[in-house]
């Protein structure tokens, strides 16, 4: 796949702070879902494609990639946005504007997170100085610069053999279940590379953006197996 070490961007409706505004590299791909497109516009990001039944936009963009979607749908115009990337052979998304707001519609977007982890993809959700991710059986490792809180929840059923390392409360072989947060306000200790892993099952990680979410990010897309 040519596209699988690019990244895809997908804009909703929630407006961006200036640091998360895109800067897409050559290959990359952009898109808006919705009112996204006022966002990005307003930052002077031109998308690659527009979706959406354009319901929260109030009428349909003139950009010579436009896909209208029906009001009444299945699938969100998140998901139509996701599936287009996956198409197209992306396996990094970039989740933009889709925290805060709705609730069903955060909601909506964590679970999405999950579902890419199910189609061999990883996505990072981040708005409302929040990142997100999922990890299915597997690691990641975090740089040594982080601080703040990270919480870390079991996103359905049970993940077994949870490892929390070098954080403030440690784990070794966790069964993490859904039904008890108990991941919630963890904390990254000064200058540990902090990092968790999951045998089976997938987990949601949350943790503070201080406006260098780009800056970490590409150390963030190196995961491995569970360890």
């Amino acid at each position: 796949m040519a596209n699988q070490d690019r990244i895809c961007y997908v804009v909703g409706a929630m407006s961006l702070s200036l640091s998360l505004r895109p800067s897409p590299a050559p290959g990359d791909y952009v898109i808006a879902a919705d009112r996204g497109y006022d966002s990005l516009m307003a930052y002077g990001v031109t998308p690659d494609l527009v979706v959406g039944d354009f319901d929260s936009l109030g009428y349909t963009p003139q950009h010579p990639n436009v896909t209208q979607l029906p009001a009444e749908k299945d699938d969100t115009d998140m998901v139509f946005a996701l599936r287009r990337g996956l198409e197209l052979g992306y396996r990094r998304f970039v989740l933009l504007g889709g925290l805060g707001g709705r609730l069903e519609h955060t909601l909506g977007n964590l679970q999405l997170l999950d579902w890419l982890s199910t189609q061999g993809a990883v996505g990072f959700l981040a708005g409302e100085k929040t990142v997100v991710t999922a990890l299915r059986d597997s690691s990641l490792a975090f740089p040594p610069t982080m601080s703040g809180y990270l919480s870390v929840l079991c996103s359905s059923g049970t993940a077994h053999g949870v490892t929390l390392s070098n954080l403030k409360y440690p784990l070794t072989g966790y069964d993490m279940t859904s039904s008890f947060p108990i991941g919630v306000s963890n904390e990254f200790l000064p200058d540990r590379p902090a990092a968790v892993s999951v045998k089976d099952g997938c987990l949601l990680l949350i943790w503070e953006d201080k406006g260098d979410f780009y800056v970490r990010l590409p150390k963030l897309w190196a995961r491995g197996q569970a360890l």
